[in-house]
C-alpha cells in the first residue's frame, strides 16, 4: 500500500486567540472536507470564518496540485499554534497600568485521502 499523501496549508497571524479556535477545530478534526465546509458554514463562532477560508485553499492545493477530488479527502490533523500577541495599554484609576493583550494565532491543516477511495 502507497504512503499517504498530506496535503497542507497554513494560516498565519490570524488576529484571534488559539483558544478560541481551537473550540471550532475539534468540531471538525477526522471529518469529511464537504461535511466539515458545511459545519463551519453554520457554526456560530467567528473563528469559523478563516477556518472556512483555510479549508477551502487546502481543498484547492490538494485538486490543482494533485489532482485529488473533494470527495476523497478527510481533514487527518488541524491544529491552531500561538503566534504573537501585541501589548496594549489601557490606563485605569489612580496612575495604574492595565494590560491588554491582542493574541494571534497561527493554523494548520492537513487533509488525506480517506481509505474507502484509495481502495
Amino acid at each position: 500500500m502507497p504512503e499517504a499523501m498530506d496535503i497542507r496549508a497554513t494560516a498565519r497571524f490570524i488576529p484571534m486567540s488559539p483558544q478560541k479556535v481551537r473550540l471550532v477545530l475539534d468540531l471538525i478534526r477526522g471529518m469529511d472536507v464537504i461535511e466539515a465546509l458545511d459545519v463551519l458554514r453554520f457554526t456560530n463562532k467567528a473563528a469559523s470564518k478563516p477556518i472556512e477560508k483555510l479549508l477551502r485553499s487546502a481543498i484547492a492545493n490538494a485538486e490543482e496540485n494533485l489532482g485529488v477530488g473533494r470527495d476523497e479527502l478527510i481533514v487527518h490533523k488541524i491544529y491552531a499554534d500561538k503566534g504573537p500577541t501585541r501589548r496594549w495599554r489601557r490606563f485605569g484609576a489612580r496612575g495604574r497600568f492595565k494590560p491588554l493583550l491582542r493574541r494571534s494565532s497561527h493554523i494548520t491543516v492537513v487533509l488525506r485521502e480517506s481509505q474507502q477511495a484509495s481502495e
